[in-house]
């Protein structure tokens, strides 16, 4: 019996005008009077997050920041941070990368030093609260993660840059301009599993939907999986199930058919 669902929000369970669904609410609630957890786990912030499914007065549980920062009820029950002097070197050479706009991710909001009205549109999308700031390797605040928004394309321009970086960070492409470095022991796959651990809930208790190689642990960390129809193809590889169309309520209609309905 499923007793946990975690999906993706960008390209999975909202649509690609960032909308989520009105069905997605008696969903919900169908779901909590079985006592079945549905959690947003994302690689947007925390208060962006919870812009959208504030409506639910208890019991809302998120995972952020690519699995870094989870909060239940609006308090922290799980945080992995970003070493100091570890991304200021970073940032550093960041800044060395053509096109390239950075997003350090702290607890508190997120900052930004380029005043790009291209890039600030991206940041809005994602960041409910965000600050220019002059100096970014000069944050009074625990970082989360770190973000490059390459308008060009990040997996072709950005990618090769800092590919090196594996060895320091979890570098994850999670989406076509976004590259994100949190702490080399974090992703959403180790988010879950330290919220099952919490919840009393296993992997084969556990449903999860994504889209892009950002959710490529979290696609193993339950047993049902399902990769949506907009899939980066890696991520297809190893999912279990089709999840549809994030256009076409592909995660509600999945969680309806397999789940409300009994056929898992």
């Amino acid at each position: 019996m499923v007793k946990l669902l975690v999906s993706d929000t960008d390209g999975t369970l909202l649509d690609d005008n960032k909308n989520l669904h009105d069905d997605f609410w008696e969903m919900f609630y169908k779901l909590k009077e079985r006592g079945i957890y549905f959690v947003p786990a994302s690689g947007r912030q925390y208060y962006n997050i919870y812009e959208y499914f504030k409506r639910i007065e208890e019991k809302l549980i998120i995972l952020s920041e690519n699995g870094s920062y989870i909060v239940e009820d609006g308090k922290e029950i799980y945080s992995k941070c970003l070493d100091k002097e570890k991304i200021v070197k970073l940032i550093e050479d960041l800044r060395k990368i053509p096109n390239v706009n950075i997003i350090f991710s702290g607890k508190k909001k997120a900052y930004i030093e380029k005043n790009v009205p291209e890039f600030i549109k991206e940041v809005e999308k994602y960041c409910a609260r965000y600050e220019l700031v002059e100096d970014l390797t000069n944050i009074d605040d625990e970082p989360l993660k770190i973000t490059i928004c390459d308008l060009t394309g990040a997996e072709e321009n950005s990618y090769p840059y800092v590919e090196k970086y594996n060895k320091d960070f979890k570098v994850a492409v999670s989406g076509f301009i976004w590259i994100d470095f949190t702490h080399k022991d974090s992703n959403k796959g180790i988010g879950l599993q330290v919220l099952q651990e919490k919840l009393g809930i296993s992997k084969d208790e556990t449903m999860v939907f994504g889209d892009y190689l950002n959710d490529y642990e979290l696609m193993k960390q339950g047993e049902y999986s399902f990769a949506m129809d907009n899939a980066h193809p890696e991520l297809k590889k190893i999912a279990k199930y089709n999840g549809g169309d994030n256009n076409d309520c592909g995660v509600i209609k999945n969680i309806k058919k397999y789940v409300l309905d009994g056929n898992i």
